[in-house]
């Protein structure tokens, strides 16, 4: 019985040992079988993450592509875009000019159109239009209707003189005068478009400007123009006016002329020698943009109590007080020596223009060899005083020119719209204008009398000759010792 139940445990034993064999068999056959789907599922991973990155070159390089091609179609687009717009303003430019080129045409047959109406149908139809509307009046292009009425009045022939000299400072011979002689300078064509303004209408613009010193507006008004239009008259004028006549009514005598100078002023206070008396007066500006400082006249600002700015207007006068040099412009704050030192005038006379001739001046100018001033320290002798007297007188003749000067062109009284580098000219057109109406005669109104005022202060060095000294000294010896002079002085 043992051995028969050793021999089956035996059996046993081997089932047993088989079957724990096949166990770990059957374990290792299953983490291989695992291991086995791992390595699939990671290669298929694979495959797939290339294949995503294979599609997504493909992809980008599609849209790419696709990108450029949309990009140079529409670069395409806005090239024949801009050339259509080029094509377009080319267009529009021509049927501009076509237009303009019409207009102009148009204009000009309608005008040709209109003398022609006017010549064979007389005064009643002048200026109908001749697109068939009959009454409508024919009307320029540009010209705003203004009226003319007074400047027609005046230049009437039965206007009366008086009224004439009262509005332009001169008589109607004087005007006319000066018309035909700048009518060369300042006459214009006209053109298909308006006629020019006429030459008496032009130099009357700029009179009349210069007489009442009235504002643009005023002028526009009297003369049925345009206020800019009136603004440039007045500058051309002024510009031919100093031009053509200033080199023939301002000049310097001859000896001939120099000679009657000379004894007209020594037949009137007993003066040997004198050839001219000098004057500087201040023409009132509006303050500068620029070199403020310069212009500005501390003696008119303290005298009116007001700030004032100034130009010079320096000038020598015979004896009936016609212009024969004149210098403008320099700054109102400069004195009348130094006004005197910058002209042209004393370069000439320190050359030798005024070889023995003298020129006669206020306090404000320095003692030199041409140029004869009063005694100006205290506790004069009577000879000295004779010598003032009589230097006073022909002091007074240029003062007078200026104060005429001023009088019959108002628009040197006060600050006037002209700027100041065309002050000048204007100036220079006034002076002329001045010997023109003295030379002719023509007497200023007594109401427009003007009270000419200008500080004078004695330059630092008034003495630069010791000769001009001692002939100053024999000269005054000669007034009081041969009865040249009134009592005056005692």
């Amino acid at each position: 019985m043992d051995n028969g139940f050793n021999g089956n445990g035996k059996k046993r034993g081997r089932k047993d040992d088989e079957s724990l064999v096949n166990e770990e068999l059957m374990k290792k056959n299953g983490f291989g079988d695992i291991l086995s789907s791992l390595l699939l599922l990671d290669e298929e991973a694979k495959q797939e993450q290339h294949q995503w990155v294979t599609d997504s070159e493909q992809e980008r390089a599609f849209f790419q592509s696709n990108y450029q091609g949309k990009v140079q179609e529409m670069n395409g687009y806005f090239d024949q875009l801009q050339n259509h717009y080029s094509e377009m303003d080319e267009l529009d430019t021509s049927r501009n000019k076509r237009a303009r080129t019409s207009t102009v045409a148009a204009v000009a047959s309608a005008a040709a159109a209109a003398t022609t109406t006017t010549v064979s149908a007389g005064s009643d139809n002048a200026g109908t239009s001749q697109s068939g509307s009959g009454s409508a009046p024919h009307r320029r292009l540009w010209v705003k209707d203004r009226s003319k009425d007074w400047w027609e009045k005046c230049s009437h022939p039965d206007f009366p003189d008086e009224e004439f000299k009262r509005a332009f400072r001169m008589s109607k011979a004087t005007f006319n005068m000066i018309c035909e002689e700048l009518e060369p300078a300042v006459m214009k064509k006209n053109t298909m478009l308006r006629d020019a303004i006429p030459v008496r209408q032009r130099v009357a613009v700029c009179i009349w400007r210069l007489a009442t010193g009235e504002p643009l507006r005023m002028v526009s008004k009297r003369f049925g123009l345009g206020i800019s239009t009136c603004h440039k008259l007045v500058l051309e004028v002024s510009t031919a006016i100093k031009t053509v006549l200033m080199p023939k009514y301002v000049q310097w005598p001859d000896e001939n002329n120099m000679k009657r100078i000379q004894e007209e002023f020594e037949a009137a206070t007993g003066i040997p020698n004198v050839g001219g008396s000098m004057y500087t007066t201040h023409v009132p500006i509006i303050a500068p943009k620029v070199s403020v400082a310069a212009y500005f006249n501390k003696k008119h600002t303290e005298r009116n109590q007001k700030t004032s700015y100034s130009i010079t207007l320096q000038g020598v006068v015979d004896r009936r007080g016609v212009f024969t040099d004149v210098c403008i412009g320099w700054p109102g704050s400069m004195s009348d020596d130094q006004v005197l030192e910058k002209s042209a005038f004393y370069q000439r006379a320190t050359r030798g223009l005024l070889k023995d001739v003298w020129v006669v001046g206020n306090k404000g100018y320095p003692l030199m060899d041409w140029v004869l001033v009063p005694y100006t320290h205290q506790n004069l002798t009577w000879g000295q005083h004779a010598f003032n007297e009589k230097i006073g007188e022909i002091e007074k003749v240029a003062k007078d020119a200026f104060a005429r000067l001023k009088g019959r062109w108002s628009c040197l009284q006060k600050r006037t719209e002209v700027k100041l580098q065309e002050l000048p000219v204007v100036l220079g057109a006034c002076c002329v204008l001045h010997n023109i109406c003295e030379m002719n005669n023509e007497e200023m109104d007594p109401a427009l009398q003007f009270d000419i005022f200008d500080d004078e202060s004695i330059p630092e060095n008034n003495l630069r000759s010791m000769a001009s000294a001692q002939a100053r000294d024999h000269i005054a010896h000669n007034l009081l010792h041969h009865g040249l002079v009134g009592t005056g002085f005692l």
